[in-house]
């Protein structure tokens, strides 16, 4: 077995393109570390994010310090600045997507048995923080990333990285 070269990546990823339906967003709330952002940017060009959208503390995706760690990935995607998360839900619900905020709390749901709509925009929040808890109430549901061991939580690009995956799994035929 050997490694593919450019071009049998290239038919491998269209293949995958092919058997994958939905559409997938992103609202990253106050992520303020830059190398968090940009591992979540490179993770979201893979999965195919329709559509990102940095709000409040956020650093714009092409900060250079971002782009250290996405790699030029940023040109990829559709990404919108935005003062707030509101702001940015309100948008994401306008261009059709269920809202899904992205955190272990009171009443989430594991992600992989949230019944989910075609078109999901997920809302990851602060390294420390998490999602403000007004940015939870205003989302359609509250999933999270089941865990096996003595860590309390994941970093965050580890769990936007996670739950694309699974966004994507889920669609797959």
């Amino acid at each position: 077995m050997k490694q593919l070269d450019g071009t049998g990546l290239k038919r491998l990823h269209r293949d995958w393109r092919r058997r994958t339906e939905g559409r997938v967003a992103l609202v990253l709330e106050d992520v303020q570390n830059p190398f968090n952002v940009g591992a979540i940017v490179r993770t979201a060009a893979a999965y195919r994010v329709d559509q990102v959208w940095c709000a409040g503390g956020t650093p714009p995706l092409d900060s250079p310090k971002v782009g250290r760690t996405a790699l030029g990935c940023e040109r990829y995607l559709s990404w919108t600045v935005e003062p707030d998360a509101a702001a940015a839900i309100e948008r994401a619900r306008a261009a059709g997507h269920e809202v899904v905020g992205l955190e272990l709390a009171a009443g989430a749901q594991p992600l992989h048995e949230a019944g989910l709509a075609a078109d999901v925009c997920l809302v990851l929040g602060h390294e420390d923080h998490g999602v403000r808890a007004a940015t939870l109430a205003a989302c359609d549901r509250v999933v999270y990333v089941p865990q096996l061991g003595r860590v309390g939580s994941l970093n965050v690009a580890t769990a936007a990285a996670i739950a694309c995956y699974e966004l994507r799994r889920r669609t797959w035929t």
